[in-house]
This record gives structure tokens, sequence and C-alpha cells, in this order.
């Protein structure tokens, strides 16, 4: 976040292709910037550090991707405790509105541990959801575990741990059954780019595509245009639905250390930080 703001301060980002390296600038006044997509599994220091007010301040519309997730050490060792996670989704929702924020339950991980039987990261998903929906929260976002080349290295460290892919009939269960315990409390359950278990999911499951981010919500809620055109750099095919945005992030640049086992995006581990 102290990068982020001093960039902002600066009126502009110097963002690095990952692909060719090459650098571009990206304005960053709120004259040219519609609204901010913040991602993360904890919000500690951008609540501490009140940099969500600060940003409000200046001008800038703030929307949020929250991703919280059941209490597993073995796959997410670094991410604060499940209380601590739920209070910052509390701070949040009074701070900015509810509906300016997507609780991410993602991804589904289905594995096994030794010779014992499949397992999931399920357990907590119904205490989640109900804390969410007593905050107003309208959708829920998910996705299932995909075996990227760097989580397999990953896990090359880890004997006897592996991630399983299950067939579609038992990911349609799960889906089913979590759009059921969410449309009783009044919550969109939403897929990202899970487009083959959308196609064949029961005709009566409310469940849609996601867009985690949804420029049409943004002009919704903030007012002004945007263009609200798919973003074809994403996962289109695999049934992304996110609208055209600029990511100013970089996992060199700033790393992240929350040393997730099924992340697809971090380069490596790190020890300790947040």
């Amino acid at each position: 976040m102290p990068w982020f703001m001093e960039q902002i301060r600066r009126g502009f980002f110097e963002v690095v292709n990952p692909f060719n390296r090459r650098v571009s600038l990206v304005p960053a006044t709120p004259e040219e910037v519609h609204s901010i997509v913040f991602w993360s599994k904890n919000f500690g220091t951008f609540i501490e550090d009140e940099y969500g007010d600060q940003l409000r301040r200046r001008g800038y519309h703030l929307f949020f991707n929250f991703t919280i997730n059941s209490v597993d050490a073995v796959l997410e060792p670094n991410v604060p405790p499940l209380k601590d996670r739920l209070d910052q989704l509390g701070y949040l929702c009074d701070r900015f509105g509810s509906r300016a924020i997507n609780w991410r339950f993602d991804p589904i991980c289905n594995f096994i541990t030794g010779q014992g039987p499949s397992n999931d990261n399920l357990q907590d998903f119904n205490t989640i959801a109900q804390k969410a929906a007593e905050l107003e929260i309208e959708r829920c976002i998910t996705s299932f575990m995909d075996p990227y080349p760097k989580i397999r290295k990953r896990l090359s460290s880890r004997p006897g741990f592996m991630f399983i892919d299950p067939p579609l009939r038992d990911k349609i269960q799960t889906i089913v059954a979590m759009e059921k315990w969410l449309c009783a409390l009044n919550m969109q359950l939403m897929l990202c780019c899970e487009k083959k278990v959308i196609g064949a999911l029961p005709p009566d499951c409310g469940v849609t595509p996601s867009s985690c981010v949804p420029n049409d919500l943004l002009v919704e809620l903030f007012g002004g245009k945007i263009s609200v055109k798919r973003d074809t750099g994403q996962r289109v095919k695999a049934g992304c639905g996110c609208k055209v945005s600029i990511d100013i992030g970089s996992y060199r640049l700033q790393p992240c250390h929350h040393n997730c086992l099924f992340c697809y995006a971090n380069p490596a581990s790190h020890v300790g930080g947040k």
C-alpha cells in the first residue's frame, strides 16, 4: 500500500508487462480512473492505516474482491484467523457499503493427505456465508482449483499431499449444495471461469457466470461512464466475465507472503510477512 499510494500521489503507475517486460504508463488521477478494484484475503493494513478513507478523500471510487476461505493451515498458512477476516469484512461493509464488495470463496480445493480419504476446504463455508449475509453481501464468487505447473512444483516438497480434480458430477453436486444454502440467505452464487460446470448445472439452478471486475455494477454504484466490454486479455473461453480494466500490481515487485499452497500467480514462496 505505501507503494500504491506513492503512485497515486505521482498521478500514474509504471506497469511492466510480465511477458515482454515493456513498461507502460497508466494514468491514476481521479479524473481518469472510474474505480479502483482491490483484491485481497487480508485487508488488515488497508484498514489500520485508513488508506480507503485517504483514497475517497482524493475522489476515488473503491470496490473490493475479498477472498475468505475456510481455516486450513496447510492450504493458507499465513492468512489471519477467520474471526479477524470476518471483522475486516464487517469494517469494509460499514465503511464502503456491502454492494461494493464481492465475497470470494476461492478456490474450492479437493485433496488427499497420505493414505487417508479425500478432503475439501468447505468446512467453514456455511459459517462465512451466514456472516456475509448478516452484512448484506449480495454475491459469492467461487471456482475449483486448477492444477497449474507452479502448484505441482510447489507440491514436490510435500510428499503425501495431492490435489485432486473431482469428476464433473461431484462438482455439480457441490455447487448445487452451495447455491441452495446461499439462496436461503438471499445471496447470489457466481462461478469464475467454470464454463463447463455452468453448462452442466440443472436448469432450475440459479448460479451465473461471475464478473469480478463488474463495470456495469460500478456505473450503477458510482455513476459516470465506463466501458462494459469484456476483457479479452482474461480467460474468456473459460467463462471469465470481467470487463475491461488495467492490472497495476506485480507479484515480483510486490510479492505476496500468504504462501497459499494452491496459488497460481505467486512466482515463489516467501518466509514471514503478511
